[in-house]
């Protein structure tokens, strides 16, 4: 494979969290695809605010960075966020001495759309991975629907969001690095540890978390995230232990026996697929969450759903009484792997006619 793929994505890939693009992109690159990776640019309003702390800019590289896996990272610093003041992905590229043609563009951060991303590549295609329904990214959202050649979601939920495209459509939902993850089969059961990995933002449900742990005095509840403890978790068998690099993650589930996906009431929550679904899997645990459109029950694989505060504790007990390892999980979870994914996609993206 000789292609060069470009990437626009909401995330950077210096934090504690990893996201489709990531894993895309690292894939591609293993296959032999030129691959670059250009995320949201941190603005100097973002750090004078404290949006983005001096300690989470510190550690991301302020030119092109090529990382083990081969894959160029650019992170453009500008005064203004965008999609305003003077940015443009061309530009940005050429500034670091970046070819600026490639064989295909995805896009999946509606703020990095400008005139200058149609000529970069005869394929352009939009990745929606979340549900916009107001404000500048809907906006942004409705013209790149209008202008690609292709479209790929991360569920039906969020590509219906869209409404009547013209554009080629597919659904691929998020994957995981099984391997990475992968428990092994003959571990002993784990102890009643229920993990949550993740942001504790407004798609959190803490009063759930806190409203289990009481229920459940003698199960610890591990939760791992960037930012402070939220308010409402007081419950002392809660243990709220900040951001963990991505790299300590799998140590950490394979400690637990039940993964939570504990999704608030906030609308955006209904379209998405959670890459930690099949992360906690992977890992062995049997998993906990909130039904959504995206996310249904399937008992035999260890996911147990819940709908409101009348049935999440009876969900709870079932995922702390399914056998442990979660062995069913495991393999269910490694036929979802991003290079099965990373096929898919690249299916579909070079079998599009282009513009």
């Amino acid at each position: 494979m000789s292609e060069r793929i470009l990437f626009l994505s909401h995330s950077h890939a210096f934090g504690p969290f990893r996201v489709g693009s990531h894993h895309y992109a690292r894939t591609l690159a293993a296959q032999g695809a030129d691959v670059v990776h250009l995320s949201t640019p941190i603005s100097l309003a973002h750090r004078v605010t404290g949006r983005i702390s001096r300690e989470a800019a510190a550690v991301v590289p302020t030119s092109a960075h090529c990382d083990a896996d081969g894959v160029t990272h650019l992170i453009p610093r500008t005064l203004a966020p965008a999609p305003y003041g003077r940015f443009r992905v061309a530009r940005a590229l050429k500034r670091e001495g970046i070819d600026t043609t490639f064989d295909a563009v995805l896009i999946d951060q509606p703020l990095l759309w400008d005139a200058s991303v149609p000529t970069l590549a005869p394929r352009l295609v939009y990745r929606p991975t979340d549900l916009y329904p107001s404000g500048v990214k809907n906006t942004l959202q409705r013209r790149i629907a209008a202008s690609v050649d292709g479209i790929v979601a991360t569920s039906s939920e969020v590509l219906h969001a869209l409404g009547p495209v013209q554009a080629a459509t597919l659904v691929i939902e998020n994957g995981v690095d099984a391997t990475r993850f992968a428990a092994n089969d003959d571990d002993e059961p784990r102890p009643d540890i229920c993990a949550y990995v993740g942001a504790l933002d407004a798609r959190f449900d803490d009063g759930r978390v806190d409203a289990w742990a009481r229920s459940h005095p003698r199960v610890r509840f591990t939760i791992a995230g960037p930012g402070g403890a939220p308010a409402t978790l007081r419950a002392p068998n809660i243990d709220v232990i900040g951001a963990m690099p991505y790299d300590e993650l799998p140590q950490l589930l394979r400690s637990a026996r039940v993964g939570l996906l504990p999704l608030s009431d906030d609308p955006v929550n209904a379209g998405r697929s959670p890459m930690k679904l099949y992360e906690y899997l992977a890992a062995g645990l049997a998993v906990v969450a909130r039904e959504t459109p995206v996310i249904r029950a399937d008992e035999a694989n260890g996911v147990f759903t819940y709908t409101g505060p009348d049935d999440a504790d009876a969900a709870l007990e079932r995922a702390l009484a399914h056998p442990s390892p979660n062995v069913p999980g495991v393999r269910c979870a490694a036929a979802e792997s991003w290079d099965a994914k990373t096929h898919a996609l690249r299916e579909f993206v070079f079998g599009l006619p282009g513009h």
